[in-house]
């Protein structure tokens, strides 16, 4: 049976892979169904029905007739290790009606069923959109701990194909309800009244409305062992949202000539599955348990850490590169151990689940699956997986989780399903860019200042933290300025008066140096600017009028004065100086004019 679950496991996921890439092409109907009235073990009272392309419930009953309890009882849709997927499919032949995903042939756990007692179980699936109308037949496997349990049985369902109105709703609108998932079978003792809850949930994919649970009564005795004391015993709900569960209440006394044994209670559940829709129905039972006389029921709680299974945990991890940025590839290296001092692993399925953002996942594998299988692992083993993956750009800077969900096998413990999370930390590059800098004025004389005005503009993801500028030139008296912390997307605002030291030698540039801080207090390079200041020497309007009166005191009053004897040159070189500097203002103006509209630009960096 065990090398059968392996092989048949593996078969699994090949069919898992086989479903991704593409679609089985159309099959037959079963020309007949399988004969399940002689099923000792697994009971179904009613045909589960679904519709190609959708997702059902294969509900049915696991029934304890062997005379001693059955304990951790696991039962699975089985994987037969061979479906016939094509228009090849002749009468008889088996034909799988659902798509094979990983959890297809997933083991589902039902715990202790009771000597004498049934409880109901109900399989997720979804239906291959192929299929033609008909009937098909599903295998099932029982086991349980020692193998007291031990069958393999059919469950015939009937599927048809949607309807118009099905496709113009939403894909996989079904609902379907599960009664007494988890709870034991309640029991009662004539003449006390029994007092009994029902669990009810909505283990389809949509909201259930306008919802009535009518308890099937029946006259006889051997079908139905309570008195009928109440004028109604309908349970109405105006609403279930999927998965969600509600208690159905009741009060019933036991008939007087009721034998001691177990009841399936039937009951008609009705809804709609939208506000507006069609009244569907649906049939479901529980199982209860009425004696004639005292009995206590002593049995206790099942509990799994009786059991001894594996322990595998993470044992380190590395991404290459070491720093990933969002939006980036990268390659995760996980190595799993198995913590456990004596106890192996095998059929080991790890899958990994990314944390959410805005409901789209942070990481995501380049190869689209997210499964790895490890066939074995030993007590203290450890297995490197390495896997391709992408992150998602636009996120914030900071960590993000990555599950990795773990199903294995123990000697004593099948199918355990435990989770471990990673850290993954996420960067992003600072971006800034800077508005137009004005310069007022542009043009100053040594010993003059200019004031400098512009905005820096955090364009990034991440926080820039102490923000400053320096200005740099020959012709300027060095200053730094101090602007602070810019968060995301807002602007902080450079305002600096500069003070001219020198005339300008060159084409008048003065560099601006924008440094900031990372979150880990490190100075990061500097971005580089420019902009244009032009100083000049002060221009002496009264060359030649600003002698002291001393200076001339000692030339005889009778002799030319001097400046009246060099008038006419004084006043030509006068006016070849002023032209000379009209002509150099105009073309540093030119120039200055020219950078300025490249300037206006504001530069982004990376």
């Amino acid at each position: 049976m065990k090398m059968n679950r392996i092989m048949t496991r593996g078969l699994a996921f090949v069919m898992a892979l086989t479903v991704m890439l593409g679609a089985a092409p159309p099959v037959r109907a079963q020309a007949e169904i399988i004969d399940t009235s002689d099923n000792s073990v697994v009971i179904s009272k009613s045909v589960p029905k679904g519709k190609t392309g959708k997702s059902m419930n294969v509900s049915f009953g696991i029934k304890n007739d062997s005379g001693e309890d059955w304990e951790d009882v696991e039962v699975n849709i089985y994987n037969a290790g061979s479906y016939i997927a094509g228009p090849s499919a002749e009468a008889g032949e088996y034909i799988f009606p659902f798509e094979v995903t990983t959890a297809t042939f997933q083991p589902k756990y039902v715990g202790t069923v009771k000597s004498g007692s049934t409880k109901n179980v109900s399989i997720p699936v979804k239906v291959r959109s192929d299929l033609a109308e008909g009937y098909y037949s599903v295998q099932i496997e029982v086991s349980s701990k020692g193998n007291k349990a031990n069958a393999m049985e059919y469950v015939n369902i009937w599927l048809t194909k949607p309807t118009g109105k099905d496709d113009e709703e939403e894909e996989d609108r079904e609902v379907g309800f599960v009664l007494g998932e988890g709870q034991s079978t309640p029991r009662g003792v004539y003449p006390q009244v029994m007092d009994f809850s029902i669990n009810m949930r909505n283990n389809g994919l949509s909201e259930a409305r306008d919802i009535s649970v009518i308890m099937v009564l029946d006259k006889d005795t051997n079908v139905f062992p309570f008195d009928i004391n109440e004028g109604n015993y309908d349970r109405n709900f105006e609403k279930m949202d999927p998965n969600e569960t509600v208690v159905l209440p009741y009060s019933m006394g036991i008939r007087s000539d009721a034998y001691t044994g177990y009841y399936p209670i039937k009951f008609e559940i009705r809804y709609r599955e939208t506000a507006t829709g069609q009244i569907m129905k649906e049939e479901e039972s529980f199982w209860v348990h009425v004696t004639n006389k005292d009995k206590d029921d002593k049995s206790g709680e099942f509990n799994e850490n009786d059991r001894t299974k594996a322990r595998i945990v993470v044992d380190s991890f590395e991404t290459i590169p070491e720093t990933i940025i969002a939006g980036e590839p990268f390659r995760l290296i996980l190595r799993m151990k198995n913590a456990s001092s004596s106890i192996a692993a095998s059929n080991i399925l790890f899958s990994l689940e990314s944390e959410k953002v805005d409901n789209s996942s942070v990481f995501t594998t380049e190869s689209g699956s997210s499964s790895m299988v490890v066939n074995s692992l030993a007590a203290g083993e450890v297995t490197e997986l390495a896997i391709d993956m992408l992150s998602r750009a636009g996120i914030d800077q900071r960590s993000y989780s990555l599950t990795i969900k773990e199903t294995y096998d123990s000697p004593e413990y099948k199918n355990a399903s435990e989770s471990v999370a990673i850290d993954i930390p996420i960067r992003q590059v600072a971006r800034l860019n800077t508005g137009t800098v004005e310069v007022m004025p542009d043009s100053v004389t040594v010993g003059s200042e200019s004031n400098i005005m512009f905005p820096i503009n955090n364009t990034g993801k991440v926080l820039l933290y102490n923000v400053m500028v320096a200005f740099e030139a020959d012709s300027i008296q060095p200053t730094d300025t101090y602007v602070g912390n810019i968060k995301p997307g807002e602007t902080g605002n450079v305002d600096v008066m500069l003070s001219a030291v020198a005339p300008t030698m060159d084409e008048g540039k003065v560099k601006i140096l924008i440094t900031y801080e990372d979150e880990n207090g490190e100075v990061q390079p500097a971005v580089e600017k420019e902009l244009s200041l032009f100083v000049t020497e002060p221009v002496n309007e009264d060359l030649g009028m600003d002698m002291e009166v001393g200076d001339f005191t000692d030339i005889p009053l009778e002799e030319e004065p001097v400046f009246e004897k060099y008038k006419v040159w004084i006043e030509a070189g006068a006016a070849a100086l002023a032209v000379l500097a009209a002509v150099v203002v105009i073309r540093i103006k030119k120039k200055k004019k020219a950078r300025q509209e490249e300037d206006d630009l504001g530069d982004e960096i990376s």
